[in-house]
């Protein structure tokens, strides 16, 4: 129904600093929007979402060649700041093996 091409939850110091807040940050395919983001974590995780931010990431410098020619490469991933309703949460390691 739903289709998001790539998800993955970061675990960073910042991160987990919003856990407090209820809030959890995913890199998603940068074709993904906010509303098909916000359906599909409703659906897959049974939670309610308030409010959803995405931003890109800057880009990556890449030194080459003896001249030291600086050459920068797109990233191909959206960050979302997903904040859910209190009271819910998204699981970070699931309890069951799935198989």
């Amino acid at each position: 129904m739903y289709e998001v091409q790539y998800l993955d939850l970061v675990l960073t110091e910042k991160s987990v600093s919003l856990f407090e807040k209820n809030q959890y940050i995913l890199n998603v395919d940068s074709g993904s929007n906010k509303t098909k983001i916000k359906n599909w974590i409703e659906l897959f995780f049974n939670v309610k979402v308030i409010g959803v931010n995405s931003y890109r990431p800057p880009q990556k410098k890449e030194k080459r060649g003896n001249r030291k020619q600086i050459m920068k490469h797109r990233m191909h991933y959206k960050r979302m700041i997903i904040t859910l309703k209190p009271g819910y949460s998204i699981p970070l390691f699931p309890s069951k093996k799935f198989i």
